[in-house]
C-alpha cells in the first residue's frame, strides 16, 4: 500500500466516481464482462458510498452485506465523500489484479490518497470482486475499522507590552466521572458526590449528564486552573467511584477576570455561530466565543491537522494518515500586564459598573482598560457611553480658549443660573470663595458650572464638537476592537448648549475616550488610542491640531485643578507634575438622581480616567482610585 497527501483539486469533491481511461475505459453496465467493467462498477458504488445497487455477481458476497461492511468501516471518518479511481488492471487467466485510488478530503488543504488493489476471479465466465475490508484500505485486518480525529492546533497567545503572553496555554485539571465500569445508576451517585465535593456544579444537571453520557465516557463536571485546585478536591476526590482528575492546558488569561470582556474567551461555538458560518464551524467546534479572542479567531485559531487510525477489534490503534495542525499566529496587543492587574484590583471592591483606562501619550497605546465586577461582564472601559460630566470642561475649555477668553480673563460664577426656566448650580461643596468675579483659570480648578454656562454664547454652534475632534472625542476610528469615541452633537435649545457646556445633555464619552482626552492634552497633540500592533491609527484630517499655545494653556489649567482646585488630592503624587480634571454627571434612575463619577489625569508620559457608575463624586468617589492607581505605577 501507498499513503501519500495531496493538495486537494476542486474535482475530488464531486460526489461521482472518476474512473481512469478515456476513450477505452471500462464501461460499469458492462459489469462481469471483464475485469475492467466490473472494477469500475465497483469503483462507482464505493465513490458514492452505496453498495447495494450493484448487480448480483459483481461481488462475491451478497451486496448488502458489503455494504453494511463498508459503512460499518467508514463510518468513523464522518461526513466526508471519497474519490474512487479505477487504475491499472492487470488480467492473467482467470484472475486479474485492478487498483483503486482511494482520495479522501479529510480538510480543506489536504486529503488521504492511497492504492488498494482488488482481486477479480472468472466463474463461469463472468468476472466478481473478492470482497474484504483491505478492498477498503489495504492494510485492515478482518475486524478493524477506520476513525478520523481532529487534531487541534496550538492557538496563537495574545501578547502585551514587551511581548509578554497574557493569553496563552496554563496547566489546568478537568474535573469529572469516568463511566468506565460504572453503571448508569452508580455513575450518577457519583457525579452528585463529585458536584458536591468541588462546589459550583449543578449537581442535578451533571448527574444527567453522567447518566446520558457513554459506557466509556469521561463527563467533565469542570475546569479549574491547575492552582486553584481546593485542597479538599485533591485529597477527596479518589474516595468517589468513577471520579477523576485529567490535567490538561488551554489557553487562558492570568487570572479568570484578567481584561476579560475585551479579550473574550475560548469555548464551544454558539448555535448562532454555526448558522453563520456553518464552512468554518460545526457544532462541537472549539473557538474564540467572545471579545478578540473571536474577532480574531482565524488568525489565532491555525489550521487543524488530522489523524486516521485503524482501529482493531481488541481497542489498539494504528496510525494510516497523520496531518500535523499549523499553530495559530500571536496577537499583539499593547496592554501593560502589570498596569492592567493594578487597575482591575483597584475595582475590586466597586460594585457600581465601573472602569479605570490608561493610556500612553506618546503613541496612544492602551497600557490598561479595567472594567469592575459591576459592570456585568460588559466591556465599559472602550465601549460605555455616558455623559463625562465636568471632566468634559477640558474641551469646553479648550473651545473657549478658541474663542478668545485667557486663563486669566474674568468670568461670573453665581451660585446659579437661569436658562430658560431650567436652573444649573454648582456641586454642593463648591467652594464659597471661588464664586462671583473670578479668573477662567479658577472657575476651571473649581468646576464651576454656572461659570462656563454663562460664557456659551461665545462659542458656535459647532465649536464644542470641533475643540472635542482636536482632543480625540467625537470622530469614530476602526481600532479592531469595540470602541466608542463619544459624541458631541448641535445642542438643539438654549438648555440643552448650557447642559453640553458641562458634558451633560446630548454629550456622550467612553472612559477610554476620555482618557484620550487627557493624552491628547498631555502630548499636546490628539491622541487616537490603539491596543492592537497590527493596527495604525492616525487623527483624522477633519481635527483641528491643536496649537503649542493651547496645550500649555490647558496643561496649565488642569494643573490648577490639582495645586488648588477639586484635584488637590493628586497633589502629593511622587513624580512628575500631575495634572488632571473632576466630573460629575447626574442621571435619573427610578425616579432618583443619581450621579456617575469621573476624574482623568495625565503625569508623564501616562493619561488615565476613572469612571465609577454611581458616586458622590469626582474627586471623593473617582479620585482615590486614580490617586492609587498613579502611585501604584510610580
Amino acid at each position: 500500500m501507498t499513503s501519500r497527501v495531496a493538495s486537494v483539486p476542486t474535482a475530488l469533491l464531486v460526489l461521482a466516481a472518476l474512473v481512469a481511461g478515456c476513450d477505452s475505459e471500462p464501461n460499469p453496465e458492462d459489469a462481469g464482462k471483464n475485469p475492467g467493467a466490473t472494477a469500475a462498477a465497483l469503483a462507482e458504488g464505493l465513490a458514492g458510498g452505496d453498495l447495494s445497487g450493484l448487480d448480483d455477481g459483481v461481488l462475491d458476497v451478497p451486496s448488502a452485506d458489503a455494504a453494511a461492511e463498508l459503512d460499518e468501516v467508514t463510518s468513523g471518518l464522518g461526513e466526508v465523500t471519497p474519490s474512487v479511481q479505477l487504475g491499472e488492471v492487470t488480467e492473467d487467466g482467470d484472475s486479474a489484479i485492478a487498483v483503486l485510488t482511494w482520495t479522501w478530503p479529510l480538510t480543506p488543504a489536504n486529503a488521504w490518497t492511497y492504492d488498494a488493489p482488488i482481486a477479480l476471479t472468472r466463474t463461469d465466465g463472468e468476472w466478481s470482486v473478492t470482497w474484504d475490508r483491505t478492498v477498503i484500505e489495504p492494510s485492515l485486518t478482518p475486524a478493524a475499522t477506520l476513525d478520523r480525529t481532529t487534531i487541534e492546533p496550538r492557538r496563537g497567545d495574545i501578547r502585551g507590552a514587551g511581548g509578554v503572553a497574557l493569553v496563552t496555554y496554563r496547566d489546568v485539571v478537568r474535573v469529572g466521572i469516568d463511566r468506565s465500569g460504572l453503571a448508569k445508576g452508580p455513575a450518577a451517585r457519583s457525579a452528585r458526590a463529585l458536584a458536591a465535593l468541588v462546589g459550583g456544579v449543578d449537581a442535578g444537571a451533571f448527574a444527567s449528564r453522567v447518566r446520558d453520557a457513554g459506557d466509556r465516557a469521561f463527563v467533565e463536571a469542570i475546569v479549574l486552573r491547575a492552582d486553584d485546585v481546593p485542597l479538599r478536591v485533591l485529597r477527596g476526590y479518589e474516595q468517589i467511584d468513577g471520579a477523576r482528575l485529567v490535567t490538561d492546558s488551554i489557553p487562558l488569561a492570568p487570572t479568570s477576570t484578567f481584561a476579560a470582556p475585551i479579550l473574550g474567551r475560548v469555548g464551544e461555538v454558539t448555535a448562532e455561530m454555526v448558522e453563520d458560518d456553518p464552512e468554518r464551524y460545526q457544532p462541537g467546534d472549539i473557538a474564540g466565543i467572545s471579545g478578540l479572542q473571536q474577532r480574531y479567531d482565524e488568525q489565532l485559531q491555525g489550521t487543524p491537522g488530522v489523524v486516521v487510525q485503524a482501529v482493531g477489534s481488541d481497542g489498539k490503534e494504528r496510525d494510516l494518515f497523520r496531518v500535523d495542525g499549523t499553530r495559530g499566529k500571536n496577537l499583539r496587543t499593547t496592554l501593560d500586564e502589570r498596569l492592567q492587574r493594578l487597575a482591575e484590583s483597584l475595582l475590586d471592591d466597586v460594585s457600581a459598573a465601573s472602569a479605570v483606562v490608561a493610556i500612553r501619550p506618546s503613541n496612544g497605546a492602551i497600557l490598561a482598560a479595567a472594567n469592575g465586577p459591576g459592570n456585568g461582564g460588559q466591556n465599559l472601559a472602550t465601549f460605555g457611553q455616558y455623559a463625562p460630566g465636568s471632566t468634559f470642561k477640558t474641551v469646553s475649555g479648550l473651545a473657549l480658549l478658541r474663542s478668545g477668553l485667557a486663563p486669566a480673563g474674568r468670568v461670573t460664577c453665581p451660585s446659579s443660573v437661569d436658562v430658560d426656566g431650567r436652573d444649573f448650580e454648582n456641586y454642593d461643596d463648591y467652594p464659597a470663595s471661588a464664586t462671583g468675579s473670578i479668573t477662567f483659570a479658577q472657575a476651571f480648578a473649581n468646576s464651576c458650572n454656572t461659570a462656563f454656562i454663562g460664557e456659551r454664547d461665545r462659542l458656535g454652534r459647532r465649536d464644542l464638537a470641533a475643540a472635542a475632534a482636536s482632543l480625540g472625542l467625537g470622530i469614530d476610528h476602526d481600532l479592531g476592537f469595540p470602541a466608542y469615541f463619544g459624541q458631541v452633537p448641535p445642542a438643539e435649545s438654549a438648555t440643552g448648549a448650557a447642559a453640553d457646556m458641562i458634558g451633560q445633555g446630548t454629550v456622550l464619552a467612553s472612559p477610554m475616550a476620555m482618557a484620550a482626552v487627557a493624552a491628547s492634552v498631555q502630548e499636546g497633540a490628539t491622541v487616537v488610542p490603539r491596543l492592537l500592533e497590527e493596527i495604525d491609527v492616525a487623527p483624522s484630517s477633519d481635527a483641528e491640531p491643536l496649537t503649542t499655545a493651547e496645550a500649555r494653556q490647558l496643561r496649565e489649567l488642569m494643573r490648577g485643578v490639582v495645586t488648588s482646585g477639586s484635584g488637590r488630592l493628586l497633589a502629593d503624587v511622587p513624580g512628575k507634575p500631575v495634572i488632571a480634571k473632576t466630573g460629575t454627571a447626574e442621571y435619573e434612575t427610578d425616579g432618583q438622581i443619581r450621579t456617575h463619577a469621573w476624574m482623568i489625569a495625565a503625569q508623564g508620559d501616562l493619561a488615565v480616567a476613572v469612571f465609577v457608575g454611581d458616586g458622590a463624586s469626582g474627586s471623593g468617589t473617582a479620585g482615590p482610585i486614580l490617586e492609587a492607581f498613579l502611585r501604584g505605577v510610580s
